[in-house]
């Protein structure tokens, strides 16, 4: 078994162990920082078991929906189907350390883009800031540390700052505009139930016409 396939094997069980692994809504900090935005085509990087492509869908989004979990895409097409709207999106199984959607999309959204093994982050970030049509927007969420309940975080584990984040991403002088770049607090359930607050944040940034 490669390190890849490991990878893969990991997620799937991490989903079969749970019912439902997420909350199942639309990250709060993609709400507030999309709402605006008229629909178009979106691209949902890591899009788990669905919640942030439901949500674009039902406000006329057409969504490309991306994850390597094969267990976290069913449950996402059950819930589509039961909400009638499987016309708007498209459900991908892919691997993003090894592959990428083709096109390019009025919006690009990664939210929480993090794995437990050798993933190229900052190499799919700047993958998807290519794919950002002209007048289109790229939105990264990003954990600025480890949960509270978590007990034994990986040492190796680096949780970027967004300046960190925009830099990685060597953006051509002159044709992007920096909305957001800058952390914010986010209140978030734990395991056994009890409500913690992390420190997340947010890079938004338009691409020029």
């Amino acid at each position: 078994m490669n390190d890849r396939t490991a990878e893969v094997q990991r997620w799937n069980e991490m989903y079969e162990g749970n019912e439902h692994r997420w909350s199942g809504q639309a990250n709060t900090a993609l709400v507030s920082e999309t709402a605006d935005l008229s629909p178009g085509r979106v691209l949902d990087l890591g899009s788990g078991e669905g919640g942030d492509a439901l949500w674009f869908a039902a406000r006329g989004w057409q969504v490309t929906a991306v994850d390597l979990s094969a267990v976290a895409l069913e449950r996402a097409r059950t819930r589509s189907a039961e909400a009638g709207l499987d016309d708007r999106i498209q459900w991908r199984e892919l691997d993003l350390a090894t592959d990428f959607p083709d096109g390019e999309y009025d919006l690009v959204s990664a939210q929480f883009l993090h794995s437990w093994g050798d993933l190229p982050r900052e190499e799919v970030l700047r993958k998807a800031a290519d794919a950002v049509a002209p007048g289109g927007t790229l939105l990264v969420e990003s954990h600025c540390g480890v949960p509270a309940w978590e007990t034994d975080p990986h040492p190796d584990v680096h949780f970027p700052t967004p300046q960190e984040v925009l830099d990685a991403l060597h953006l051509p002088e002159g044709q992007w505009d920096v909305q957001v770049c800058a952390e914010h607090e986010r209140t978030q359930t734990g395991p056994d139930g009890t409500d913690t607050t992390r420190i997340d944040s947010t890079v938004k940034i338009r691409r020029l016409p």
